[in-house]
């Protein structure tokens, strides 16, 4: 009984990580494209929890694997849309005089 409710979940999940799909291959913007494909590999660690106890929880390793791979391909996104394509804000030189205020700078308590 449980483990039939455990595949028509999976199934449920699996409807829409088809539109998912559809929307990485259609979505009008790289942003949207990139949500969607977060939504695929969430989806596809849902329907791999979903179905880990059908096979002795073998599958958790998977789904944690893929966890990862989905978090890295977001930053991978972001750093490739940023401007230059470089994605480090510590790689840009920065004024730390503009940085500071002369109100900001805390006074010596007198002696």
């Amino acid at each position: 009984m449980i483990e039939t409710g455990f595949e028509l979940a999976a199934a449920s999940i699996l409807l829409s990580l088809g539109f998912a799909l559809w929307l990485v291959w259609r979505g009008p913007k790289r942003a949207d494209r990139m949500m969607a494909a977060q939504l695929a590999g969430s989806a596809g660690v849902a329907v791999v929890l979903l179905l880990a106890p059908l096979s002795n929880w073998a599958a958790l390793d998977v789904a944690l694997v893929l966890a990862l791979l989905a978090a890295l391909a977001a930053l991978a996104f972001v750093k490739a849309a940023s401007a230059q394509g470089c994605g480090d804000p510590e790689s840009e030189p920065v004024d730390l005089h503009a940085l500071v205020q002369p109100d900001d700078v805390p006074k010596e308590p007198p002696r």
